[in-house]
């Protein structure tokens, strides 16, 4: 049903008549669009693919090494990237992801894709309401017991100041 009203004077100048129209429409979620854009969707996988047991990092050796640099600079970002080792491709009603990870030494490998991939999904599907379609995991190494822990640039970097 459509109620159309006519704004202005009362006099017979049609130029200065404005009309606005009124739709009924049906629910709200109907007459509107929801965007979720790709960094997002990457934040998301980001944090649920960290949350799992056996992940010891995200992004390949040059991403990781880039970052511990950006974050011991003084007025860095001072954090880690949550989006290091994470690409999404954002469709209006599904998605597509590539994580990289490093596996922590001692864990089954497929077992840890398998909890990042079911991990990932869960949470993308659950907050953006997306159908994620592929979780494409590439693993770029592992991190044996002796190497060196990212903690010991932490200390160094507390002893400067």
């Amino acid at each position: 049903m459509t109620d159309t009203t006519h704004i202005g004077d009362s006099g017979s100048d049609e130029s200065r008549r404005t009309s606005v129209t009124k739709r009924g429409g049906g629910p709200a979620a109907t007459r509107s669009k929801t965007t979720i854009a790709d960094g997002v969707v990457e934040k998301i996988a980001g944090l649920a693919a960290r949350d799992v047991e056996g992940v010891h990092d995200m992004g390949s050796g040059l991403s990781r090494t880039f970052g511990a640099v950006r974050d011991r600079v003084p007025g860095g970002s001072g954090k880690s990237n949550v989006t290091r080792g994470v690409k999404a491709e954002v469709g209006e009603v599904q998605t597509a992801l590539d994580l990289e990870i490093v596996v922590e030494y001692g864990y089954p490998i497929s077992d840890v894709a398998g909890s990042v991939r079911e991990n990932v999904v869960n949470a993308v599907e659950r907050m953006t309401g997306l159908e994620v379609v592929e979780v494409n995991i590439a693993v770029s190494d592992v991190k044996l017991p002796d190497d060196e822990d990212d903690d010991e640039g932490d200390e160094d970097q507390r002893r400067l100041q």
